[in-house]
């Protein structure tokens, strides 16, 4: 995914807050309410709309941040934040519409719930939080590709809806499964560093 961290082994990483990559991450969140109240509303063409300059915005502030030598640690959490809320709102949305079943939302956030007290433990012992891996990265891209595609697929029918039911949770599927693959490698991660490892 986009995000500001991208390129941080080459790049200074600094502590500003007011960059262009951020105000783009920053409004980017902002997007999530508009997005979960269209989606409840069943205004579906805008809410596909929203998602679509979401993935823009969160290619384009990776993009900027890199470009402008603008990576910081602001932006490496405000990204993933974003892709997080989008995900959660989603999911959840789809299933109350009976679009995804209640286990996929499950085993998203159980993984989500798992990351988040490590990350409090981590905190806890004075640790910043660990990079993420190219597993969640590649993880949520498929999950930001199935959700829309599936979507679609509801509101279409025909060879259409076919076609982009089967693509939608064949990502789906790859997505939760390299969800659970990065969740896997960062509790790995995790406890090395509080074990005293490198």
């Amino acid at each position: 995914m986009g995000g500001s961290d991208d390129g941080a082994t080459d790049r200074t990483v600094t502590d500003r807050v007011l960059t262009v990559p951020n105000a783009i991450s920053a409004a980017r969140i902002a997007l999530v309410p508009v997005f979960a109240v269209l989606l409840a509303q069943g205004h579906d063409a805008l809410a596909l709309a929203v998602l679509a300059v979401s993935g823009v915005s969160d290619w384009l502030d990776g993009v900027l941040a890199r470009r402008l030598n603008q990576v910081s640690r602001l932006g490496a959490l405000l990204d993933p934040i974003a892709d997080r809320l989008f995900i959660i709102v989603t999911i959840v949305a789809l299933a109350w519409r009976e679009v995804l079943p209640w286990w996929l939302v499950a085993a998203l956030l159980a993984r989500d719930v798992a990351l988040g007290l490590v990350q409090l433990t981590l905190a806890r012992a004075g640790w910043a939080p660990l990079p993420v891996h190219l597993a969640g990265k590649a993880g949520t891209l498929m999950l930001l590709v199935a959700f829309p595609a599936l979507l679609l697929a509801h509101l279409t029918t025909g060879g259409l809806a076919s076609v982009l039911t089967a693509a939608g949770w064949a990502a789906a599927l790859w997505g939760v499964g390299l969800y659970w693959v990065s969740g896997a490698l960062y509790l790995g991660q995790a406890r090395r560093v509080l074990a005293g490892g490198p």
